[in-house]
């Protein structure tokens, strides 16, 4: 009777540190999920192969990411598995990587020129660094406004609102490129 009532208990227990409503961003299971449904262009090959693979594969990338990743996450805030890079289509019609870190972003153009945004916890502000200098975008202010710092070195404090964005962009009218020189 004791020796039951102890394994009940210890799955008992087992069970609500798995339940503690920290729930993770489950990234590898995700990733695996989005490669499974899109690993060929036909939906039926997908499907059967994921009727193949889903027991096996998902279930080791769900208690993967249940047991370490997520926990991993929960203490450090940050899951190992996503930082992979995305790519994206700038409003110039270019495609761009980007990789998350845990300062900022590395953003790579087609012809591999890098541009690292890095945020500054302790000034509140956001820098680009490209070809070895480094300038400051933007800050936010203690009172609520942003101090944008434009490519020919003038200020404009505007509002953290779309008036504020409105102000920076025709402040920028003429020259939108933030690289440095």
């Amino acid at each position: 009777m004791k020796k039951t009532s102890l394994t009940v208990a210890t799955l008992l227990l087992a069970g609500s540190v798995l339940c503690t409503s920290c729930i993770g961003s489950f990234s590898l299971f995700n990733k695996y999920e989005k490669w499974q449904c899109n690993m060929t262009k036909s939906k039926i090959v997908n499907g059967i192969v994921g009727f193949i693979l889903q027991p096996i594969v998902g279930g080791v990338c769900l208690f993967v990411d249940a047991i370490v990743l997520n926990t991993i996450e929960f203490w450090s805030g940050n899951n190992p598995v996503a930082f992979n890079p995305q790519t994206v289509k700038g409003s110039d019609g270019r495609m761009y990587t980007i990789r998350a870190s845990k300062t900022g972003y590395e953003v790579k153009d087609a012809n591999g020129v890098v541009a690292m945004f890095t945020h500054d916890a302790e000034n509140d502000a956001w820098f680009i660094e490209q070809g070895g200098k480094k300038a400051e975008l933007f800050r936010y202010n203690a009172d609520g406004t942003i101090r944008a710092t434009l490519q020919g070195g003038s200020i404009v404090t505007v509002s953290n609102d779309e008036m504020g964005l409105q102000m920076v962009r025709e402040a920028v009218t003429y020259d939108r490129s933030y690289a440095l020189k």
